[in-house]
């Protein structure tokens, strides 16, 4: 078995700040395990150029994460994110114990 990490790397929206780290708590991390993904990396860049989060979310393979993906709820949960934040990416990648982007 090949475990998969669906990396995911954002800004947040100037003034968005309170309203994003409830819906993150509340809503967004919940919805994501509720897909069967777990969360292993969760970076906040202070300094320097980059996006300013990024986050990794594992799952057993990369099949997982593509339905979660594809479901009618990740769109829901994307764009609410996308209320609070810009430049938004994500690709899926092999699972390495280290810090990966």
């Amino acid at each position: 078995m090949q475990f998969s990490k669906l990396l995911m790397t954002w800004n947040i929206i100037r003034g968005q700040e309170q309203a994003y780290v409830a819906f993150h708590a509340k809503e967004f991390v919940p919805g994501l395990m509720a897909f069967g993904l777990h969360p292993v990396d969760s970076w906040f860049t202070m300094y320097g150029e980059g996006p300013q989060v990024i986050v990794g979310w594992v799952a057993e393979d990369a099949e997982v994460i593509k339905q979660a993906l594809a479901s009618d709820g990740w769109a829901t949960l994307r764009d609410k994110l996308e209320e609070h934040v810009t430049d938004f990416a994500s690709r899926i990648v092999p699972w390495e114990s280290s810090f990966q982007m």
